[in-house]
């Protein structure tokens, strides 16, 4: 059996879709394919974001923002949106989710924590799920 694919959208691929697929990346090692993606990706990933993350101890800070395609929408068996009204294509047999989760952008560490301890919670459930 192939390993499940999961892929988190988010308008500019900065924060939150970052943060989740660090986490899934961090959580589950190996046995997940995956992908991030923004419909209009920033230039760079949010610094307080990768603070954030550092203090986790998982550095994303040489990822970067990545656009939103429909072959990676093909390509994954879970597509979660990040709560900001992203418009993915949609593909039968796939699973749709929504995370309604905060906008980290413009924000301190400080107000990017309870986010990335949110994204990492959800992770850990979809982990659960997916086996």
């Amino acid at each position: 059996m192939s390993r499940p694919s999961v892929l988190f959208v988010c308008v500019h691929n900065a924060g939150r879709s970052q943060m989740a697929a660090a986490f899934l990346t961090h959580l589950a090692g190996d046995r997940v394919e995956v992908r991030s993606a923004g419909s209009a990706p920033a230039g760079a990933v949010n610094p307080s974001v990768v603070a954030a993350m550092e203090e986790v101890g998982i550095d994303i800070s040489r990822e970067t923002p990545k656009v939103l395609t429909t072959d990676a929408v093909r390509a994954s068996d879970v597509v979660i949106t990040m709560g900001c009204g992203d418009a993915c294509p949609f593909f039968p047999g796939k699973r749709y989710l929504d995370w309604t989760l905060e906008d980290p952008a413009g924000q301190g560490v400080e107000a990017v924590r309870p986010i990335r301890d949110e994204i990492e919670r959800r992770v850990r459930g979809l982990i659960e799920e997916i086996g």
